[in-house]
């Protein structure tokens, strides 16, 4: 169902030089692409970092629930996809089925680790001018239309939330899980976003959290002000705790479908 490519890249051993690349094997045509930004825990290794989502956060399987219907609960006992927002997923697909995209999880920087704002510089840098480039060439599709979006968790949406700042004309659909973010940078982001999206152009927002999430709060304030400003946001709560069994469960899926239907719409579009 997907092809797995280890891309290694030039790059700052302390920033990031190394990425995988999840690529459809049905698809003849890759237009629609999306880079996945993992949490804390998988920062200052290589290996985990890139094998983050696709494993531990359970990209991969998320991918077969989606393209394999009817969408059920993996663990029961959990209780973090309810029946009704299963029926919904479930009708959905029926009426429009999942598409496929290219999925890129390259290694996240720890912005904690040195100067902050010089890493998401950098670091956007090099997502912009190496890793997109360097997909671009192993996929063979040189310089024919891609829609982009970006998306990431935890301390990923964090990273995420800076790198879609300094350059939001690079994505056509942008996301957080779970982000690493206060109360205070909640406000300050959603009047940054809305001044961005100004000056670009309208940009599709996916916030998702859960109720048992210690960023929820900040999750669902960013959601609410970026309404109050006039930025459209899907804002998506489930229930369960700010862990990997949930991202398996039902988080990695919601996410996953969203950006499905944003970036295949955006590339037909195209």
């Amino acid at each position: 169902m997907l092809d797995i490519i280890d891309l290694e890249l030039e790059g700052d051993r302390a920033l990031a030089r190394r990425a995988l690349v999840l690529v459809p094997k049905q698809q003849q045509q890759h237009r629609a692409l999306l880079i996945l930004l993992h949490g804390l825990g998988e920062t200052g290794n290589e290996l985990l970092g890139i094998h983050a989502w696709g494993e531990r956060y359970g990209l991969v399987r998320a991918y077969e629930r989606l393209m394999k219907p009817p969408v059920a609960r993996e663990n029961p006992k959990l209780g973090y996809l309810d029946d009704e927002r299963a029926q919904e997923l479930n009708a959905s697909l029926e009426k429009t089925p999942f598409a496929g995209l290219v999925m890129v999880c390259p290694v996240t920087p720890n912005p904690y680790k040195g100067d902050a704002a010089k890493i998401f510089d950098s670091y956007g840098r090099w997502i912009e001018r190496v890793l997109l480039p360097g997909v671009r060439r192993r996929l063979g599709i040189g310089d024919a239309p891609l829609a982009v979006g970006l998306d990431g968790c935890s301390l990923g949406g964090y990273v995420g939330l800076e790198v879609m700042l300094g350059r939001p004309e690079l994505f056509s659909s942008f996301g957080v899980v779970q982000p690493a973010i206060g109360r205070a940078s909640a406000d300050r982001y959603a009047q940054r976003v809305a001044a961005a999206i100004a000056r670009t152009g309208p940009l599709p927002i996916h916030i998702e959290t859960s109720s048992r999430d210690p960023y929820r709060e900040p999750s669902q304030l960013l959601s609410q002000r970026l309404g109050d400003l006039g930025v459209p946001n899907q804002f998506r709560l489930s229930n369960g705790p700010h862990d990997q069994r949930w991202l398996r469960e039902v988080g990695t899926l919601e996410m996953l479908l969203w950006h499905d239907r944003q970036l295949n719409h955006t590339a037909r579009r195209g």
